[in-house]
């Protein structure tokens, strides 16, 4: 990752803390990171939650960006990342097995699961116009913010 990068999570790491520590709910906090997220760092084009619903379907939470599937059923990058509990980065979501097509535009994505006394409740999904917009190096700060979710959950 480019030290520009590296800089920009960390200052939208530190703008998040100080706007979600009193944060009434874990939505609020949601829809907090999405827009700082989605306002901060260019190549968002999607910029959201999606919660568990239960294991085999999740349902749209707070996001930025062009409309979403409202529910993913069956397949696709973020139930992958909650089945196998671990970060996925797609380089090319084409190249993706079962990937579920919400706006034509997206060419890669990045999803980070949130966990919640050792569940996944949520996932981060975050999608790009280019392919290859993310690396494994962008797992570590995302998850430093949706880590700030934990107090509210």
């Amino acid at each position: 990752m480019d030290s520009r990068r590296a800089g920009r999570y960390e200052r939208i790491y530190q703008q998040l803390h100080e706007l979600t520590r009193a944060s009434p709910s874990p939505t609020a906090v949601m829809a907090t990171i999405c827009a700082v997220l989605h306002a901060k760092m260019p190549h968002h084009s999607w910029t959201g939650f999606y919660l568990v619903h239960d294991a085999d379907e999740l349902h749209v939470g707070p996001y930025q960006g062009p409309v979403a599937c409202q529910v993913l059923r069956g397949q696709g990058v973020c139930l992958h990342a909650v089945q196998t509990r671990s970060a996925v980065v797609v380089a090319d979501v084409d190249a993706f097995p079962g990937h579920i097509t919400c706006d034509d535009r997206s060419r890669s994505e990045i999803v980070v699961p949130i966990l919640f006394h050792g569940n996944v409740v949520a996932v981060l999904d975050v999608d790009a116009v280019e392919t290859d917009a993310f690396t494994e190096a962008d797992i570590e700060p995302l998850t430093r913010i949706v880590s700030l979710l934990a107090p509210h959950l």
